[in-house]
């Protein structure tokens, strides 16, 4: 059904190991709660790949696209929230240690993971260069004989597969090297570096045409 099927798997891998906005979450998530949630976060992201597909099938995206006034908006408010989560990282850091408390360690992983669900879907689907590369990219290798629609969530499903292996391999390897380290002490500096990376990709989709 999709038209030259291998040159868009390629795109799609290149584009997912690439490192950017997604691996420093789901370094920043893995770090600061393990793999699980990691995991969560990447599931998130890749759950507003479905979003920007649907977008892209039904011409929202071109709507984007062609308002200045709306693309920036969205801009605004995706690049606010990455230095929201940034500062909100490193803040993390100085926070005194607190005791586990067993009797509420479930609720509170539970929440946490939802947290970072949150963090990833919404990354995802207020990050406006997503969704122009979708629209850039999927209309190419649309077989005009099928539903462009169904086509354009295939091609985020195949998206949705590959990126999650990699993700979560990111996030087993952030947890064991916690593990081989200091785990705190890593943990903090990730924390930081993940922290500023967020700021400056928040900083730079901003200032970005």
């Amino acid at each position: 059904m999709i038209m030259d099927f291998w040159a868009f798997f390629i795109a799609i891998v290149l584009l997912t190991i690439t490192p950017g906005l997604d691996t420093a979450l789901v370094i920043r998530n893995s770090s600061r709660g393990g793999w699980k949630e990691g995991v969560t976060c990447s599931f998130g992201i890749c759950c507003g790949l479905f979003v920007h597909a649907t977008m892209s099938a039904i011409g929202l995206s071109v709507l984007l696209v062609s308002s200045a006034e709306l693309f920036t908006v969205v801009k605004v408010i995706g690049a606010l929230y990455l230095i929201w989560l940034g500062i909100q990282s490193i803040k993390s850091t100085f926070n005194k240690h607190q005791e586990v408390n067993i009797a509420t360690m479930a609720p509170n992983e539970n929440k946490s993971l939802v947290s970072s669900f949150k963090e990833g879907f919404l990354s995802n689907i207020l990050n406006p260069k997503t969704a122009v590369f979708y629209l850039a990219l999927l209309p190419q290798f649309i077989n005009p004989e099928y539903s462009a629609l169904i086509q354009s969530l295939l091609m985020a499903s195949i998206h949705f597969i590959i990126a999650m292996c990699w993700q979560s391999g990111i996030a087993v390897l952030v947890e064991k090297a916690q593990d081989l380290m200091s785990s705190e002490k890593m943990t903090k500096r990730i924390e930081r570096v993940t922290g500023g990376v967020l700021i400056l990709l928040g900083a730079n989709l901003l200032v970005s045409k």
